[in-house]
């Protein structure tokens, strides 16, 4: 009860931080929800579509189509930052800024919940998000996704997700060290279809959770947000743990094309990060570009015209094969 009443409190202080730095019309993850809902320019909307087939609301997600109406669109699989805490926070993730852009540019965008580190261990919360990407394909003729097309985007923990969705396709299970992690999982009504993601986004997202000290950031106290989602463990303790949590683990010159965000003065998940990610990339030989906004905090500062555009254009070059 003691380290659970401990979460409660390191969650709610982290929100807490988190509104203090949110940017207005959408900025924070997540956290947007504590902000006026944006309306965004749509054909057709559905909410609360259960993705896994049960009656669990963190198995729900939202599908938003163009205003533009086709017969089909490609996919971006949009998810919610919250540092892993919330299981609940679809209807905040980043709508006025990085989906608007998207439905602009005719994706269709699904934002989804997943299980947080309250109700789950990692790796669930990947598992939810493989299962989202096999149900776009296995409900494409409901929801007329092309699913020739489908990409992950996500900022702070969901650029986290995103980044492992784009560095583990056709990994079921990975063996890490000591540690077994089950990638793939087995979620939803949809398990005989792929979870092969085409590209991903990762908005400020930390991807070397063995790591986390290579910049400047806010104290989280004894316990941070990845010792809860790995079960308040410590990295000194069980590395292979962060390690296997981390999707710089899994990256290897057959990974799709990836594009990166992060701010340099971002206090919660430090940029070398995202500078870590883009070298180890490269150096891989991945297609991936990576912008470093001099001025861009952790959300605040970061989703500019030229930054959206920016996104837009990638996914745009690497589904149309340029």
């Amino acid at each position: 009860m003691k380290n659970y009443l401990k979460s409660l409190a390191l969650g709610a202080m982290f929100m807490s931080a988190a509104s203090l730095m949110a940017q207005p019309g959408g900025g924070f993850g997540g956290f947007g929800g504590f902000q006026q809902q944006t309306k965004l320019e749509t054909s057709q909307e559905w909410k609360d579509v259960n993705y896994a087939g049960d009656d669990q609301a963190y198995h729900t997600c939202d599908i938003y189509l163009p205003k533009v109406e086709k017969d089909s669109y490609p996919v971006v699989v949009h998810i919610y930052g919250s540092a892993w805490f919330s299981n609940s926070s679809k209807g905040a993730a980043d709508l006025g800024t990085i989906v608007s852009a998207l439905l602009n540019a005719g994706y269709a965008v699904v934002c989804p919940n997943h299980r947080s580190s309250m109700d789950a261990q990692w790796p669930a919360q990947i598992n939810d998000i493989k299962a989202v990407i096999r149900f776009v394909r296995g409900e494409a003729a409901t929801y007329r996704f092309d699913t020739s097309f489908i990409a992950t985007s996500g900022f702070s923990s969901g650029g986290h997700l995103s980044s492992v969705c784009g560095t583990t396709n056709g990994v079921k299970v990975a063996e890490v060290g000591k540690e077994t992690v089950d990638i793939e999982g087995a979620v939803g009504n949809y398990t005989e279809l792929s979870s092969f993601v085409n590209a991903a986004c990762d908005w400020s997202g930390p991807v070397d959770l063995t790591n986390m000290d290579c910049g400047e950031h806010m104290a989280f106290g004894e316990s941070s947000p990845e010792d809860i989602l790995l079960g308040g463990t410590k990295l000194a303790d069980e590395p292979d743990k962060y390690l296997g949590l981390s999707a710089i683990n899994y990256i290897d010159e057959n990974d799709v094309p990836i594009i990166i965000f992060h701010g340099e003065k971002d206090n919660v998940v430090p940029c070398c990060q995202g500078m870590k990610f883009y070298q180890l990339l490269q150096a891989a030989g991945v297609k991936s570009e990576a912008t470093f906004e001099p001025e861009g905090g952790h959300g605040m500062g970061m989703y500019s015209a030229e930054n959206l555009q920016k996104m837009v254009n990638f996914l745009d070059e690497v589904r149309l094969g340029k």
